[in-house]
């Protein structure tokens, strides 16, 4: 029983035990093919926009695509940083200091979201007009943004979780929930937009649904490795710390600025391509689709070495 115990114990902390060249393929492995599959319901959600309701729908989608691409880089780029520290925590085996970092993260990102989904809830219109979006584009888009902002808060918590999986070396994991949202997106996808008619709006609640169960699920899974890893710390829970939120500032203040550099140049482009109409846009959506395929591989290897 007890060879048992300390088996499945190296197996979960194989990135701090195993050879570096093993353990970092092992685990930047299910990353690169969760940003796969992440990929391929962004595309499928431009397929059945493009095929079943109209090149505008489409085109109105891109019309946003840079500005819901900032929301994702912070996210993204929060999730990274956030995921360094509690790596350090779970690599010197500090666990009692790593429940109360992660505690800590997830607060305060969430307060974060809720402040970002206000904001742009109520600024998604003037915002498009800010990128010179076409007129005749302007209401779908502006449909399909503001129920984006709804959903934001879901979006945050996903990146957060899924690069505190990685920090602790679960790196399947997310990419098991990423399969289930991939396909629980698609198949909403296809019954609001193609059997219930809801066109652009239909593939926005499509993505919200698909993130707000895929966030629940995350948490509670989450939930679980951390009480596996903690389960020998003494001495009360506390869900907030002023000293581990300034670390965590620090450390993820410029993880977010860079992934969120690389996106404003990429508003910067939208709002030069927004007025040649929507032919020009509903071509560079679907270009940019099929172009975020090949920085996959890289972009997973960076993530695994960020927490290894």
């Amino acid at each position: 029983m007890k060879n048992r115990t300390s088996s499945r114990t190296r197996s979960r902390e194989y990135l701090i035990t195993d050879r570096p060249i093993s353990a970092i393929c092992a685990f930047s492995l299910p990353i690169m093919l969760g940003n796969l599959f992440q990929q391929f319901y962004t595309i499928a959600d431009s397929v059945i926009l493009g095929r079943f309701v109209s090149e505008n729908a489409l085109a109105a989608v891109g019309a946003s695509g840079a500005l819901t691409h900032v929301f994702i880089c912070i996210a993204i780029g929060g999730g990274t940083g956030s995921a360094v520290l509690v790596g350090r925590w779970f690599g010197a085996r500090e666990y009692g200091r790593m429940r109360l970092t992660v505690s800590t993260i997830l607060l305060s990102f969430l307060n974060l979201s809720l402040l970002l989904s206000v904001v742009g809830f109520f600024l998604h219109r003037s915002l498009l007009e800010l990128l010179r979006t076409p007129p005749e584009l302007l209401p779908m888009a502006a449909s399909y943004l503001q129920i984006y902002f709804l959903g934001l808060p879901f979006l945050f918590l996903y990146n957060v979780l899924s690069a505190l999986f990685h920090a602790l070396g679960r790196s399947r994991i997310p990419l098991y929930l990423l399969l289930f949202s991939s396909f629980l997106n698609i198949t909403l996808d296809l019954t609001l937009v193609c059997g219930f008619h809801l066109g652009i709006a239909g593939a926005a609640w499509a993505t919200l649904f698909s993130q707000g169960f895929s966030v629940l699920l995350s948490f509670l899974l989450f939930l679980q490795v951390l009480r596996s890893c903690t389960r020998d710390v003494v001495g009360p829970l506390s869900l907030f710390s002023p000293g581990e939120f300034q670390e965590i500032c620090k450390v993820a203040l410029p993880s977010i600025f860079q992934q969120s550099t690389v996106s404003i140049g990429a508003l910067l482009t939208q709002s030069v391509i927004n007025p040649f109409g929507a032919q020009v846009l509903a071509g560079y959506s679907a270009a940019s689709r099929v172009e975020s395929l090949c920085i996959v591989p890289l972009s997973a290897l960076g993530t695994a070495m960020s927490s290894y």
